[in-house]
């Protein structure tokens, strides 16, 4: 089976997944009792376009939420939140995650590699980091030695597993292509809010667990994704020249296609559970 069918299956078999629990919970009578709420917190400027994905993630989170009995909120109040996604420079990122022990941080505008190798237990980086970026411009060059390109997170061409769709959705909303940060702000909501679903509780604890041991996140790249013992998600990366989309990391013919681990490895050590 070619990889982008593989991809395609898995992805269907986990909205089938999701549409299962919504059945369970209906028949349940879960729509009898109180909507689980699920407070988030985003913190960083509004007008930016981080904040613009992650308001799309929240439109997407309340529609499946109707079903499944939950309700999403996305306000500045970190002290109340389950979570708290962040479009902050490093230091400012770092302080927070100290401020708020014990609540999953998830960090979609910094790419410093520094700010992985801390390890912290409670901080998760949606947006890759600058040496994934770096092995994944050194992969295309190794299989096209006069290439320039650059890494991204996300394209406005990418097309492939519903990508096309998710683009339009975003820029119908927002008049705006949209970039790395938007997809990081977009897929930090889509991943919590996947996850409640699947682990139907939505306690900062629980999401800790489940976010570091038990993630399987497609975030329309084709692909489960998980984070590593830096925090850092595993993804692929798309390559650009100029503007132009020409390729995807891992690279093939240069390594295994889904070997995500080629990109910027974790300098952490691995977690027990």
């Amino acid at each position: 089976m070619k990889p982008e069918k593989s991809a395609c299956r898995r992805a269907g078999l986990r909205r089938l997944a999701i549409l299962a629990a919504v059945l369970y919970t209906f028949s349940a009578g879960a729509h009898a009792d109180a909507a689980l709420e699920v407070p988030l917190a985003f913190v960083g400027p509004t007008d930016g376009t981080a904040y613009h994905g992650a308001r799309q993630g929240l439109d997407e989170a309340q529609l499946q939420g109707e079903f499944l009995g939950q309700r999403y909120r996305l306000d500045a109040a970190p002290e109340r939140a389950v979570a708290i996604i962040a479009a902050l420079p490093a230091s400012e990122l770092t302080a927070l995650a100290e401020a708020h022990p014990g609540v999953p941080v998830l960090n979609v505008a910094a790419s410093d590699d520094a700010l992985r190798d801390q390890c912290r237990p409670t901080l998760f980086h949606v947006l890759p980091s600058a040496r994934m970026a770096s092995d994944a411009v050194a992969q295309w060059r190794r299989a096209h030695p006069e290439a320039s390109v650059q890494a991204r997170a996300w394209h406005p061409a990418f097309e492939k597993y519903a990508a096309a769709q998710l683009n339009k959705r975003y820029s119908e909303q927002f008049k705006a292509p949209m970039d790395d940060q938007a997809w990081a702000g977009w897929a930090a909501v889509k991943l919590l809010s996947d996850t409640v679903a699947r682990v139907q509780d939505s306690s900062a604890a629980t999401l800790l667990d489940a976010l570091r041991s038990r993630l399987a996140f497609d975030g329309q790249k084709g692909v489960d994704m998980s984070f590593r013992a830096d925090g850092q998600l595993r993804q692929p990366l798309l390559l650009v020249d100029g503007e132009r989309l020409v390729g995807e990391a891992p690279v093939r013919g240069v390594v295994d296609i889904e070997d995500l681990d080629s990109l910027g490895p974790s300098r952490c050590k691995p977690t027990t559970h």
